[in-house]
């Protein structure tokens, strides 16, 4: 008989946000991200006690899946930017570097946590809004009709991981593959309704990363012993494909609780393997040139199609299954009955390659909308580092299709945002809604708390400890190393903003992020007309960071709204 205990009461903490111990944890957890951030962030090595492979990353993906969260409050946080993650990809750390500033800061404010609450909403609708108009000073349309945005916007998603360890000649290289590889997605017959392709990620580890390319069409990994096996088709016509998602290999099906009645003297295996040759009849008499299977196919039906002019292919996987379908038109047969003529699909053409020390079957579809990105760099651990930061990159792209904007990388929003809002708030208070809820000193107050929580993401992008100045035209920042002078000339120690956009030799007045803010209504930067033809832009994606902003001000406001935290001790 097994012990009984006592079911023990649930432990109910109120406010737990004056807890010494939960605001040191949040600390910490601040401390993690915001050391992470940006080109020169700092990396972190990710293992856990029991052993197994060691990480090495500053992607908020892969931190923040594998930190160990118990408190209810941390849980919130991480939560939230895992989900934002999730559906943009972008923008991770950038949310939870400001949420937990934003917690800190109007903490140190001493307001009650409604009225907190009631002016973040309002400063975040009046960030929102500015964002969304033509009249916005960081934000740029993007042409389609030219590269140079989006290669701008995917070279600054690749300089921001430092642990990809590439060189600038590599990041130049793999910006122009993956915008490649996301142009190929593109069908050329542009109708209302787009549907964008795929790019598949093939890795080729202990390479140089100079020798990644982009294919079109699908890559599929052999042995050299199996491809030697595969004899050449040459058709001026496109090759007939069967794409099975059913094991062709002979196994017995598992009949769960029932029962199988066998006739005495039939043998099971050679009943099983009739069937698959009758099959592999029907595929030749439908003239087809090429079957690949997602599982095993039995030696047997492969000899037979191989007798017949029919390339063979097995264990394709799972993951290849949705992209072949887009390639070649076939439905995925899923029984060994007969075949319905609809279920088979083409491709163009078919071939061998072989890329380092791997071979490869290259599957080459009529239409180009979908490619294989074939990934290359010098360990294990830079590579899925790379991998992730490439996908991010063309998930990037694809948000960019949907809404055509980009936002000022390097901190620049960031510190424009909040010239703008101080401008709203302190000199054109008039122009605010009125509200009987606060008071103009509590606005101020929350305002301030706000703007510095802004500001420190530009902040967060030194790490040598350097020294953040804002313009006081534009509102870009700027950054100076360690041992500049407080005073001094500062056109001699700067020469272009955080974005790359504004130049020192304007004549510019700064001040340091950390000095008392002189309240301005910054301008745009540039017309549009020369931010298209710029080389060398740091952007960030205007639609993951619109949600970032948002979540993290939602967040903040929701762990601030806490009175009670009730945890169950069983």
């Amino acid at each position: 008989m097994s012990r009984l205990e006592a079911k023990k009461p649930s432990l109910c903490k109120s406010e737990p946000l004056t807890s010494e111990r939960v605001r040191d944890t949040l600390s910490v957890l601040k401390g993690i991200v915001t050391s992470c951030y940006g080109p020169s962030g700092r990396l972190k090595q990710l293992h856990n006690g029991l052993g197994g492979c060691v990480s090495t990353t500053s992607h908020s993906s892969a931190l923040l899946a594998n930190l160990s969260v118990t408190h209810p409050i941390l849980k919130i946080l991480t939560t939230s930017v895992q989900n934002h993650v999730s559906c943009f990809s972008d923008c991770g750390l950038f949310t939870a570097v400001l949420c937990c500033n934003l917690i800190e800061n109007v903490q140190r404010t001493g307001l009650i946590p409604t009225t907190v609450i009631k002016l973040n909403k309002h400063l975040l609708s009046l960030c929102t809004s500015y964002l969304k108009t033509e009249a916005c000073g960081c934000r740029i349309p993007v042409d389609f009709s030219s590269t140079q945005i989006l290669l701008c916007l995917v070279r600054s998603i690749l300089t921001s991981k430092p642990a990809c360890m590439l060189t600038r000649k590599e990041i130049d290289h793999i910006s122009t593959l993956i915008l490649t590889a996301f142009l190929l997605t593109i069908p050329e017959k542009a109708e209302d309704h787009i549907v964008l392709g795929k790019s598949i990620i093939v890795p080729l580890k202990g390479q140089r990363v100079i020798d990644s390319t982009v294919l079109p069409g699908i890559l599929i990994e052999m042995s050299e012993v199996q491809l030697m096996k595969i004899l050449p088709i040459k058709k001026s016509d496109s090759l007939k494909v069967a794409l099975f998602c059913a094991s062709l290999s002979g196994d017995f099906s598992d009949t769960g609780e029932g029962t199988v009645v066998i006739g005495y003297g039939i043998s099971l295996e050679n009943a099983v393997l009739d069937q698959l040759l009758n099959l592999g009849r029907q595929l030749v008499s439908d003239h087809v040139d090429l079957v690949m299977c997602q599982k095993v196919i039995h030696p047997s039906l492969k000899q037979f199609l191989s007798t017949h002019h029919i390339i063979a292919i097995d264990r394709v996987g799972v993951a290849l299954m949705e992209p072949l379908r887009t390639v070649t038109g076939a439905q995925p047969i899923g029984s060994l009955g007969s075949i319905s003529p609809s279920s088979y699909g083409s491709v163009k053409d078919l071939c061998t390659a072989k890329f380092g020390f791997k071979h490869f079957f290259h599957l080459i579809p009529n239409e180009k909308t979908v490619c294989s990105l074939l990934l290359c760099n010098r360990n294990d651990t830079a590579w899925d580092e790379l991998k992730l930061t490439c996908e991010t990159a063309l998930h990037v792209l694809q948000l960019t299709i949907k809404e055509p904007l980009v936002l000022l990388g390097g901190g620049c929003t960031e510190t424009h945002l909040a010239a703008y809002i101080r401008h709203k708030t302190f000199n054109e208070p008039e122009s605010l809604p009125k509200d009987d809820g606060y008071t103009q000193t509590e606005l101020q107050l929350i305002t301030e708390a706000f703007c510095s929580a802004l500001e420190s993401i530009a902040g967060s992008l030194e790490h040598d400890g350097g020294e953040i100045l804002t313009d006081m035209k534009y509102g870009h920042v700027w950054s100076v190393q360690a041992d500049s002078p407080s005073v001094a000339n500062w056109p001699d120690f700067l020469s272009r903003c955080g974005c790359g956009l504004c130049s020192s030799q304007e004549e510019l007045n700064w001040s340091f992020v950390r000095s008392t803010q002189h309240r301005f209504a910054p301008q745009t930067c540039l017309p549009h007309g020369a931010v298209g033809s710029a080389n060398n832009l740091t952007l960030d994606c205007f639609t993951a960071k619109l949600s970032g902003l948002q979540v993290a001000v939602e967040t903040a406001n929701l762990i601030l709204d806490l009175s009670y935290v009730i945890e169950d001790k069983n």
